[in-house]
């Protein structure tokens, strides 16, 4: 029988593609499933499951066996701690073997894995677990010291020696026996103290519709040595970088400490890594950091995610890497739906798109009275679920070979003067001008205009207005005369989301702030 897993073409993934095979990659059925057991217990013990470059310059490498071996005690000493099913267990680690052990062994014993981000304000970490209200937090030595209002009601468990010593206590054989349907994981997006995001939960069956972004968004297959650089506290780093690849047997790579570039590149080369998949921000800042030339390179794939790539970062990844980087697009809420499907010998990827539907989805582009746009034409992308069209609130276009465009979120779109701009075009373009770093544009109100595209532009450049004429300039020439950024503010760095992506919902806000303050 062919599997899912031995498909690499696009024509053939399309015709070869249902439910019933995204369930024959599994041991476990529509009745009896664990994310646990699919991703560890299945594999040769052998075989090593993940590395893990650290921000010293050194590395950690675990095996299956070892895995499947401690996550089996860490499922044993919840149990002996009193932990029932449906219990949640908060993990705020950076990738390690505890993070992993603890990550894994929660779901096998049947419990609720929430992993944590590391670098959460005492705020955002006091609302999340306010929200999920878990039964014990597991943390490291250093991030328990910062922990102090907030965590009091919570069972706070350091994972130092002792930690290890109790483990060993235990047995390392375990057997799971959870639904599918059982409640796995909670997954907290990015957001503000003042808006905490509503927890995403996943039911042990999302192991099965996530291999869809794992064989067409980021290509995995057997044998490839997989790197996703993103934490594991969110979504790329958790499901695409983590869970998907190990339920195949991969081995995947991590990166575990304060981010730096020149780290990243030279992991990249340490670990021989064959397939990477990161955010948009980290090939940037690869680029920014003026990071190559390669010493020998074993990239076969590339893809990316977060938010689009600009032109010239698209460009510098395939200088030197030698292959295209192919585009991811979805939503935490519909999963991926886009893909450019990495190895594919039948598909062109194409720069600056989307790529094509992955398979088992429907996908149209509406105009604003529901009409399907015909091709070239802007409207905003919708997907059909139950006989009913869902918007994923991005704006897009098809152009005759069936490729798909992004022309930015529907609430990024500048109307200017009956003008309308795309915020994402500004953006890409002064990218491009060599003494701007970071770049971001959004709608600001104007008397005149109704609207005007305002830049902030992050450089080590003198910031003086002779500069910002010349962006007003450089992207006059290069786009339309009226789409241009009417006012530039240069700024020493902008609000990001805990994934990378430029947060231009906190732009506005301040900006509405600001002028708030001045009337």
């Amino acid at each position: 029988m062919v599997r899912l897993t031995d498909i690499t073409g696009y024509a053939e993934a399309h015709q070869m593609f249902s439910k019933q095979a995204l369930w024959d990659l599994f041991d476990g059925d529509r009745e009896l499933l664990n994310i646990g057991h699919e991703c560890v217990d299945h594999h040769d013990p052998e075989r090593m499951a993940i590395s893990i470059a650290l921000a010293d310059g050194g590395y950690e490498q675990i095996k299956f066996g070892e895995l499947r071996d401690y996550s089996n005690r860490f499922a044993n000493w919840l149990v002996s701690q009193g932990i029932e099913r449906g219990d949640r267990i908060a993990i705020m680690l950076e990738p390690s073997l505890a993070f992993y052990l603890a990550l894994y062994g929660t779901m096998k014993m049947g419990a609720v894995a929430v992993p944590l981000f590391t670098l959460f304000g005492k705020d955002s970490l006091r609302l999340r677990l306010d929200d999920c209200t878990p039964h014990l937090l597991l943390t490291s030595p250093e991030l328990a010291a910062d922990l102090t209002d907030g965590t009091e009601k919570v069972d706070t468990v350091i994972a130092d020696p002792h930690f290890f010593d109790c483990l060993s206590g235990m047995s390392s054989e375990f057997a799971t026996d959870t639904s599918a349907d059982d409640m796995a994981m909670y997954q907290y997006t990015s957001g503000t103290t003042r808006e905490l995001p509503e927890a995403v939960k996943h039911r042990h069956r999302a192991i099965v519709t996530v291999m869809i972004a794992a064989l067409y968004a980021t290509g995995v297959r057997p044998g490839d040595r997989y790197m996703c650089p993103s934490s594991p506290a969110w979504g790329h780093g958790l499901w695409h970088g983590t869970l998907a690849p190990m339920a195949m047997g991969v081995e995947i790579a991590a990166y575990s400490g304060r981010f730096d570039p020149q780290r990243l590149f030279t992991a990249i080369q340490d670990m021989e890594v064959t397939n990477m998949s990161a955010a948009a921000t980290h090939y940037r800042m690869m680029k920014n950091a003026g990071c190559g030339p390669l010493r020998g390179s074993q990239i076969a794939k590339l893809s990316f995610t977060g938010e689009p790539i600009d032109s010239d970062t698209e460009q510098w990844v395939y200088d030197t890497f030698g292959v295209p980087v192919c585009s991811i697009y979805g939503t935490t809420e519909v999963g991926v739906v886009l893909a450019s499907y990495p190895g594919a010998a039948d598909f062109e990827v194409r720069p600056g798109t989307l790529g094509k539907p992955v398979p088992g989805v429907e996908l149209d582009i509406h105009d604003p009275s529901g009409r399907t746009c015909a091709v070239d034409e802007i409207g905003e992308i919708m997907l059909k679920r139950r006989d009913d069209w869902f918007s994923v609130k991005d704006l897009g276009h098809r152009d005759k070979d069936g490729y798909w465009w992004h022309d930015g979120r529907a609430d990024d779109v500048i109307i200017s003067s009956g003008w309308t701009m795309s915020a994402r075009e500004i953006e890409d373009t002064l990218l491009a001008h060599p003494d701007v770093d970071e770049a971001a544009a959004i709608a600001v109100p104007d008397d005149a205009r109704g609207q005007i595209a305002k830049a902030f532009i992050v450089t080590t450049r003198e910031a003086e207005d002779a500069f910002a004429a010349e962006l007003q300039a450089f992207t006059k020439e290069r786009l339309a005369r009226h789409e241009y950024p009417r006012q530039v503010e240069f700024t020493n760095s902008l609000p990001k989301t805990p994934t990378g992506k430029v947060n231009r919902k906190a732009l506005r806000e301040r900006e509405a702030k600001r002028m708030e303050d001045t009337t």
